[in-house]
């Protein structure tokens, strides 16, 4: 076999690199970026194995990615205790990219953990996303010292990886703001409700008993006056009431979701079929996107798609809830055309759920939801997270 030139070796690191960074330009998962991350970097370097971690808030660092020329990697989410004399806990200290020929001469519960691999030498690179250190993406062999200027070669590689997990926070902290700006809607809208049942809807109907009072007690066009008063009061105070259901069901609140989607059905000017198999409250969010979601899907089976008939399907399985209505109107619906229902995925988008919509022609309209079942202002995963750890390195 024909030795490799210096002009084979920049060939392959390039087609390594234009093989993660179709992946990042795709928006892959961080965590398929930084396996292929560390898979590219070890193949090219010819190691015994490579990784990528991630430093912990608790002084540990977590594998997230894990390639091994056996094909038997590390476990990803093995974490050890920063501390003692390697390349981990080195480049933790100074942010620069570090190697030791040696691990002979290592310490600390990392320097232990590889040992029991075999590897002699070790050669790591720090992950900076947007200014911070992150993590380090290390490489090593059984063999003896890796190649001088193994360091600026992986360089490229934690770059991409870098953007990945940039590209994911950014990705996350949009879906938490929205879903921020989502519950203050929806608080306002619960004080909107609030105010009008208990200040402009109380006083209308305070008003209309005076008119009645006032309408007994005398007689002729004066008492017909006044009766077209009451009743114009009557029907403020419907319209108003309804303007304050919309706003926020009463129902929703006090019931939960399967009682307002039934009710919905009963008002619905089309016949519709409903199927609940959800048993407990669910999150205040989850529950006002699917309302809001049926409202608008009911809504425009009877005004546009001239319905006939429809179906709501509503389940809850594995912490997440599925929700289907179906009219078999004319279909044709269309995001693009400034429906309501843009605003609705908008809203399932930051719960972190989706809104789908298949509407052909002719074929009836059919709007399927997804929401997860958590807290939308809790806690989420970091990017590149692996999960809940699966083996404690040694203290």
């Amino acid at each position: 076999m024909p030795e490799r030139t210096g002009d084979d070796r920049i060939a392959e690191e390039q087609a390594a690199l234009r093989r993660v960074a179709t992946l990042v330009a795709r928006g892959v998962a961080p965590e398929e970026v930084l396996a292929a991350v560390a898979g590219e970097g070890g193949r090219l370097f010819h190691a015994d194995y490579a990784t990528m971690g991630r430093y912990d808030p608790d002084g540990a660092a977590t594998v997230v990615a894990s390639w091994s020329s056996t094909g038997t990697p590390g476990p990803v989410g093995t974490r050890a205790l920063l501390g003692g004399r390697n390349v981990n806990t080195l480049i933790f200290r100074t942010g620069r990219a570090t190697r030791i020929d040696d691990y002979a001469d290592a310490s600390g519960p990392i320097a232990e953990y590889i040992r029991e691999f075999g590897f002699r030498a070790v050669v790591g690179v720090p992950v900076s996303v947007e200014g911070r250190l992150w993590g380090v993406m290390v490489v090593g062999s059984c063999a003896g010292p890796l190649p001088e200027g193994t360091e600026a070669r992986l360089a490229g590689f934690t770059e991409l990886a870098a953007a990945a997990i940039a590209n994911a926070e950014a990705q996350a902290a949009l879906a938490v703001s929205r879903a921020r700006i989502v519950a203050a809607a929806d608080a306002a809208r619960r004080r909107i409700e609030h105010d009008l049942h208990d200040g402009a809807q109380q006083h209308l109907v305070s008003l209309a008993l005076d008119v009645r009072t006032a309408q007994a007690a005398v007689t002729g066009g004066i008492a017909q006056q006044l009766d077209r008063i009451a009743t114009g009061l009557d029907d403020v105070l419907d319209e108003l009431r309804e303007i304050a259901r919309g706003l926020h069901p009463a129902i929703l609140a006090e019931r939960g979701l399967p009682a307002a989607i039934r009710t919905l059905a009963r008002r619905s000017a089309v016949p519709v079929r409903v199927d609940i198999q959800v048993a407990r409250r669910l999150p205040e969010p989850v529950e006002i996107t699917a309302y809001y979601t049926v409202a608008e899907a009911l809504t425009n089976a009877a005004k546009h798609a001239r319905a006939a008939t429809a179906d709501i399907h509503v389940t809850e399985r594995d912490s997440v809830l599925h929700m289907r209505v179906r009219d078999d109107g004319r279909g044709g619906a269309d995001f693009r055309k400034g429906s309501g229902l843009v605003g609705l995925k908008d809203r399932a988008e930051a719960l972190g759920g989706h809104l789908r919509m298949d509407s052909p022609p002719g074929g009836g309209t059919t709007l399927e939801i997804i929401l997860p079942l958590h807290d939308p202002d809790g806690p989420r995963p970091s990017p590149g997270a692996a999960g809940t750890p699966e083996q404690a390195a040694r203290r």
